[in-house]
């Protein structure tokens, strides 16, 4: 890869955009949608940001004016205002900024005290992402928002948040005999966030993705009401693999918009058992979010945890590129040739991360309900820099647990149990280790607090940039 020497050299950051300014047709190189005028060379607002990797994961660091020692800090500025960003290789690693909407990228930086500049004029209002594009960096934690004006544009999307916080677990069945037990459910169509400044039009369970976590006993008569919300325009149903019985009760739960339908069925096997809305094509109403799952608990219940989720994983097959802005709509010959855009836990980029990341501290006893919602593709499931204590293979409560696991394949409508217990504090990712689907959306985080136990992890030195383990 060809570099300026001037990029890579040891410089001060003022110092260097004088000189890429004063270069002329180098400074263009690194600038976007500004007049001829050289007077418009002349930033109206500079920022200087500085490479960091520490206890957040890779950020962003402030230096000076107002945003001095701040991590990924919002950057503020006028509309139309011409912007520069200085940054500052402070960490020796490979690394670069981007601020798409305005087609700003600069070069790259390598070594220490490497420096680089954009400069870009802010010509309209909204929130827009600056972050890094080297691969998985993004996802590290270098990310920050650039705030053009006041109140943001048709360029930013409002929508709702679609996903289920994984928080969201009933409470254990615990000690009880069997019993009758009834749930009702509500499939909608509604426009959801599926990233920043990207909609879709999903298809749920009670509004979220997944649908919500039922919990029952083994030896429970189970009824469940479906009802077809009058503004849909599709037929919606149920199939539940916990049930025994004709399409797991899809065959007699197709209910039309606006009507509701009921099923009876005995739960008759423990387990945790994925559902999903049977209606043809099946793979569509799965892709666009009609997944959720049911634990049918042993008799006598499950042993105590400290922290339950609930965390599925599924795939959305969209016309437009993975991060393209605006209102996305379903692509059928994607979804048959399965080629995804977007693979997400929990419904949406960044449900697990920006949004509802997962709490816990040192020494609890975590759970994790995890399923495949797919339709397509088989997860690898795996939490970096953590070791499984106990994995329930295939949903299977009965059977004894596999100790000490790294990594746990999960097929398209299927499930694993997985506890762990962190030992030290920190963040730890939740992946697919099939990795670069990580650079599709697919990553969360469980933060970890409590106090450092440096005999089982001291850390003498930052880690690898990029480095997972």
């Amino acid at each position: 890869m060809c570099r300026s020497p001037l990029l890579s050299a040891r410089i001060h950051p003022a110092l260097l955009a004088l000189l890429l300014f004063a270069a002329g047709g180098a400074a263009r190189a690194h600038t976007s949608n500004l007049p001829n005028s050289p007077a418009s060379y002349r930033p109206d607002v500079s920022f200087t940001l500085e490479t960091h990797i520490g206890a957040k994961g890779m950020t962003f660091r402030g230096v000076g004016s107002g945003i001095d020692g701040v991590d990924n800090p919002a950057l503020k500025v006028p509309v139309d205002a011409v912007v520069q960003i200085t940054l500052i290789d402070g960490d020796g690693a490979e690394h670069d900024i981007s601020v798409p909407e305005f087609k700003a990228l600069s070069n790259h930086v390598v070594g220490m005290n490497a420096s680089t500049v954009i400069v870009f004029r802010a010509d309209k209002a909204g929130r827009f992402d600056y972050f890094c594009t080297l691969p998985g960096h993004r996802q590290a934690g270098m990310e920050g928002r650039l705030i053009v004006g006041g109140a943001a544009t048709t360029q930013v999307v409002e929508a709702s948040d679609i996903s289920r916080d994984p928080a969201d677990v009933p409470p254990p069945v615990g000690i009880r005999g069997p019993q009758q037990v009834h749930f009702t459910l509500t499939t909608e169509e509604v426009q959801g966030r599926l990233a920043d400044g990207t909609t879709y039009t999903y298809w749920t369970f009670d509004g979220k993705v997944p649908g919500p976590l039922l919990r029952v006993r083994v030896g429970d008569s189970v009824t469940l009401t479906l009802k077809n919300a009058t503004g849909s325009h599709m037929i919606h149903s149920i199939d539940l693999h916990a049930v025994t019985g004709p399409g797991g009760g899809a065959a007699v739960m197709q209910v039309p918009p606006g009507q509701e339908r009921s099923f009876t069925f005995k739960a008759l096997k423990p387990g945790l058992y994925v559902y999903h809305c049977a209606t043809p094509m099946v793979a569509e109403h799965i892709s666009n979010g009609m997944y959720g799952m049911i634990l049918v608990e042993p008799a006598g219940g499950l042993p105590k945890a400290d922290k339950e989720f609930y965390v599925m994983q599924g795939e959305l097959y969209t016309t437009g590129a993975y991060g393209q802005h605006g209102a996305q709509e379903f692509d059928v010959n994607k979804l048959l040739d399965e080629q995804p855009a977007y693979f997400v836990f929990n419904g949406e980029v960044g449900a697990l991360t920006k949004y509802h990341p997962l709490h816990a501290k040192v020494g609890d006893r975590v759970r994790i309900f995890f399923g495949v919602g797919g339709p397509n593709f088989t997860s690898s499931f795996h939490v970096i820099g953590e070791i499984m204590d106990r994995v329930y293979a295939w949903g299977s409560l009965v059977s004894p647990p596999v100790r000490d696991v790294q990594t746990v394949s999960v097929p398209p409508g299927g499930a694993a149990m997985v506890e762990l217990t962190p030992e030290v504090p920190g963040k730890y990712l939740l992946v697919d280790h099939a990795l670069s689907r990580m650079e599709r959306g697919l990553v969360g985080y469980l933060e970890v607090s409590g106090t450092a136990n440096p005999a089982i992890y001291r850390s003498d030195y930052p880690p690898a940039p990029g480095s997972g383990h």
